[in-house]
């Protein structure tokens, strides 16, 4: 139970591996997850340590991996998982993994590299093939052919021709983007002034890009033109807007010939393609089987060698010389696992393990259960905590829920809430397996049990409001009853006197009655003890302790026939700080003959407690020249003055924030009224609407409940839920941890090969 509340405590261990077993030792060591190493080379540079070419080859490896694992997955195809943990390979082992790794990509790069080559020469023949088609059709129309001989007689002007030069007509033939034959017609027009005559036909399907793969639709265009300067312009034009130009001959013999040509080509190429695919499934087929059996091993292997590179090196050079973090209770087992790997590497030198002293603060490691990691991830987020502080997860596994559930007391909300988090819980290994990337969803999930408890308290907190979507529940039946002197149309309006319209020899057996509405902590460091401890909780009970005293006084001593004089908890403490003791009304009045004394005594108490905290400790440090505690091995001492200021800050921001603190828990009153008016808003203004008679009546209850229900899970599910609970989180974090928790703690970090394959980057 003691592990439960505070961190394991830990050690700080020196590790003399010997250079033939070293390997092995961290490889086993890795597979426990149980140490954390520190770097015993700080001082040098990653690039001048030891291992620094063997971490480069893993890297090599591992991009090799990568590289085929990205073709994998471009081609669909599904990769084998890895169902047994495999150990980290020997260091004679990793020679093969690299000749194999350097085979596969070699021959996959060359692989793609001829697919490319040959997919850049079909899409440049299918385009060939389309221009010499619609050139056919082109040539074969007789009014192309009219228009480009009235070209020839009236539209060409002489100045066009250089002197001395022969008029020359001539076509050129290509294709251009659809997108782009309009800006390729007008500039066309304006540069060459009309003197050309342009033919255009759409492809009749999409053409898929060699390099990028998309599906690109084309359009065959002939430009007619007379004379060597147009040409060179319409060339420009052509290359201005990336328009692939192809030859064409111009007589239709020559085009027939050309085009049969081109499609046995063609017909050739597609036969060497499909070959050539099927070459690259096979090999990536091949590949699939075992590449993330490859990953895990060389990402193991990667991280053997980089810890290895912590690690110093003795002046025989004949072993390595570790230091790490331990817990007590795993030192057994680190020690198993170091005499299993001499045994493995043949060594006759076994590994020692020898306990440092050390002034440094350990590293605070709270064992954690996939229920606890998350309540235990809300106080981290706070700050880690300091090594042997009491731990407060224990505590939020049951306060965080809790409020959440005052906030969003209902019900039927908090069912539904229950039954998504249990289906989590319930499939929790099948998604685990999955590895989803979604970043929202893993948040979701790793906050699973959370949900699950928050449901389950808000059905709790629900049925004692007797809210479920907004309606309450008749059940043990009403303890109260509408006189009958007020009329029925009167009754939902009228105010009841309890001592007419209470039954009080029943009370509603559970929660609230259908009729009613809603309306050791400082680590044997005794000045702190007597100094901030014991004062600080004398003034808390004083003040806040006597009010909830007053509570339960209040519950048990004032039924229906006395509710008129019931004081006001408010009032009755605002008074105990004025020492003001009214009789007349009774509402004011004591409730009990001794309290005028009990509140003065404790008022003069917590006075005295603030001049305790803020001048106590300082003069006690001064006089016994006491030193201020930090986590590392050096000291500091401060003067009276110094410490005078720090004990003040700390007094005034103690007295303030614990009445700001306390009242901050009014937000669970606010936040439960927020949730029931929303609900009750969204059962009379939609769900209501639905109660009609008849098949109308069936249709827009079909109709309406289907947007109650997305209303009620976007806005009051999701969105008051998030609301309650940033809530939740702020009154733990705020108002229950700042007044024992310090948080001044670093997270133990094991070098785990599971969390490094599962992405940690700290491991």
């Amino acid at each position: 139970m003691g592990s439960l509340f505070r961190c394991e405590p830990m050690t700080l261990c020196q590790l003399f591996l010997q250079n033939e077993s070293a390997y092995s030792s961290v490889s086993n060591l890795g597979e426990l997850g149980l140490v954390q190493f520190r770097d015993t080379n700080a001082s040098v540079s990653n690039f001048q340590r030891r291992f620094i070419n063997q971490v480069r080859r893993c890297e090599e490896m591992e991009r090799k991996l990568t590289f085929v694992e990205k073709e994998i997955i471009k081609e669909e195809i599904r990769m084998e998982q890895v169902i047994d943990n495999p150990v980290a390979p020997q260091p004679k082992e990793i020679i093969d993994l690299e000749s194999t790794f350097e085979k596969m990509e070699t021959e996959l790069k060359e692989v793609n590299s001829n697919s490319d080559s040959l997919k850049k020469t079909y899409f440049e023949l299918t385009e060939l093939k389309n221009v010499l088609t619609q050139a056919q059709t082109f040539f074969a129309d007789q009014e192309t052919q009219q228009q480009v001989d009235s070209l020839d007689h009236t539209n060409l002007v002489p100045n066009e021709v250089a002197p001395g030069a022969t008029s020359q007509h001539g076509f050129v033939t290509g294709v251009i983007l659809r997108e782009r034959i309009l800006a390729f017609e007008m500039m066309l027009w304006r540069v060459c002034r009309g003197m050309v005559f342009l033919k255009q036909a759409e492809l009749d399907s999409a053409i898929e890009d060699p390099i990028t793969g998309e599906k690109l639709n084309k359009v065959v265009f002939i430009l007619f033109f007379q004379g060597d300067q147009l040409k060179g312009r319409v060339k420009k034009i052509c290359d201005g807007f990336h328009a692939t130009l192809y030859p064409c001959p111009e007589t239709f013999e020559e085009r027939q010939s050309m085009l049969s040509g081109v499609k046995t080509r063609l017909e050739d190429l597609h036969q060497v393609l499909n070959q050539t695919r099927d070459h690259r499934l096979r090999l990536l087929s091949n590949a699939a089987k075992s590449i993330k059996l490859w990953l895990i091993k060389v990402r193991k292997v990667k991280a053997i060698y980089h810890t290895m590179n912590l690690f110093n090196q003795d002046v025989t050079k004949e072993c390595l010389i570790a230091e790490c973090w331990c817990s007590i209770g795993n030192l057994a087992d680190v020690q198993q696992a170091l005499r299993k790997a001499t045994e493995d590497s043949g060594s006759s030198v076994p590994s020692i393990v020898n306990r440092m002293e050390t002034k440094e603060a350990p590293p605070t490691f709270n064992k954690v259960n996939r229920f606890t990691t998350g309540f235990q991830a809300i106080v981290d987020a706070y700050g880690v905590g300091t090594y042997q502080e009491v731990n407060p997860a224990p505590y939020t596994i049951i306060t965080f829920p809790f409020l959440f559930a005052v906030m969003f007391g209902d019900c039927g909300h908090g069912l539904i809430m229950a039954l998504f988090a249990l289906y989590l819980v319930i499939k929790e290994k099948a998604l685990i397996a999955m590895k989803s990337d979604n970043e929202i969803f893993n948040t979701i999930f790793g906050g699973r049990y959370i949900i699950l408890l928050m449901g389950i308290f808000s059905i709790y907190t629900g049925v004692i409001y007797n809210d479920l979507f907004a309606k309450s529940i008749n059940i043990f039946g009403s303890s109260w009853y509408i006189p009958d002197y007020i009329r029925e149309s009167e009754a939902k309006t009228s105010t009841l006197n309890p001592l007419e319209s209470f039954n009080n020899t029943s009370p509603y057996p559970f929660g609230i009655d259908p009729v009613g509405e809603k309306c050791f902590l400082h680590f044997r460091r005794f000045l702190n003890i007597f100094c901030e401890f014991i004062p600080q909780v004398i003034f808390l009970l004083s003040i806040f302790g006597y009010l909830v005293v007053m509570i339960f006084m209040k519950w048990v001593w004032y039924d229906a026939s006395r509710s008129g004089c019931a004081p006001s908890l408010l009032i009755t403490l605002i008074n105990m700080f004025m020492f003001k003791h009214d009789t007349t009304p009774c509402q004011v009045a004591p409730m009990y003959d001794a309290q005028p004394g009990v509140e003065t005594f404790l008022v003069i108490m917590a006075a005295i407690c603030i001049p305790w905290m803020l001048i106590i400790k300082p003069v006690v440090k001064q006089m016994g020249k006491h030193r201020y505690q930090v986590t590392s091995d050096g000291h500091e001492e401060e003067g009276f003055g110094d410490l005078f200021v720090h004990q003040s800050i700390h007094t005034i921001e103690y007295c303030l924030g614990s009445i700001s603190h306390t009242a901050s828990y009014l937000r669970l009153w606010a936040l439960s009224l927020a949730h029931a008016q929303l609900s009750e808003v969204l059962w009379n203004m939609v769900m209501k609407n639905g109660f009609m008679h008849g098949w109308v009546g069936i249709i827009a209850m079909y109709i309406i409940f289907a947007g109650w229900a997305v209303l009620t899970i976007s806005i009051l599910l999701v969105m008051e839920g998030l609301s309650a609970f940033l809530h939740a989180l702020r009154l733990h974090w705020v108002e229950f941890q700042s007044k024992f928790y310090e948080g001044q703690g670093y997270a133990f970090v094991p070098f785990s090969f599971q969390a490094i394959l599962d992405g940690n980057p700290e491991a």
